[in-house]
């Protein structure tokens, strides 16, 4: 990882969904990227499933530990630098998602640690590095931040929270762009846990929300909260 000389990321959650379709895309283009998700099987899948353009480091283990975050530290550290963070990776809570009087606050804590509480703390290690390379940070949002859909206060309010941890930063770090990404509706496994046996296939590919966060990552818009469907998709490299 010493002679990395192309630009480097690291993405939280790539397993599977969004995060799995970004770490494929950015190799593609020549990007390095380390990679984590609490399956280490399906994490393996993933990198093998990235083309080999691009070198994709897997790093199993779950963002709300605090040992896992300073590992990811040590691996991103040991490229010499860091272009790109993406905190991806999330909690839904339980299913069928409870309303917030019965929602159990174990469970509450568990997924303001891995929405909120994570993706906080492997920033502050990252900061450095990232500050080095005028980086970019994409915090993974989700419409239910801004909007009170039943049952969805513990992950809404988890996401809410996380909206405005970006906002703050991002007044406090103007050296860096950080962004709160709203990707929309998709067809993923955290969808079929919150929708338990209904038919999903009308939602679209997580892989069609890759052009829109390509803007984020690769253009010059300002810091701020955008949603997938506001942004052009770029044109194919």
């Amino acid at each position: 990882m010493d002679d990395w000389n192309e630009p480097v990321a690291l993405v939280t959650g790539g397993s599977r969904g969004l995060g799995r379709a970004l770490t494929i895309e950015l190799a593609r283009r020549g990007w390095s990227v380390v990679v984590d998700a609490r399956d280490p099987v399906a994490l393996a899948d993933a990198v093998e499933a990235a083309p080999p353009r691009g070198a994709v480091t897997a790093v199993p283990g779950d963002v709300a530990d605090p040992e896992h975050r300073a590992r990811l530290a040590e691996v991103a550290a040991a490229a010499g630098r860091l272009d790109l963070l993406v905190n991806n990776a999330s909690a839904l809570g339980p299913s069928p998602l409870p309303g917030l009087a019965d929602y159990p606050l174990d469970a509450l804590e568990r997924v303001y640690a891995v929405n909120t509480i994570g993706p906080l703390g492997l920033l502050q290690l990252l900061l450095p590095p990232l500050t080095r390379g005028n980086g970019r940070v994409v915090n993974v949002s989700s419409d239910a931040a801004v909007e009170a859909y039943q049952g969805w206060g513990g992950y809404g309010s988890a996401k809410a929270a996380l909206d405005q941890i970006s906002a703050v930063l991002a007044v406090e770090h103007p050296g860096l762009r950080i962004y709160a990404f709203d990707p929309g509706d998709m067809r993923t496994d955290l969808a079929r846990q919150a929708f338990p046996g209904e038919d999903l296939t009308d939602r679209p590919a997580p892989e069609t929300v890759v052009p829109a966060l390509l803007r984020l990552i690769t253009g010059n818009l300002p810091s701020g909260r955008y949603e997938a469907a506001d942004l052009v998709a770029e044109p194919a490299a």
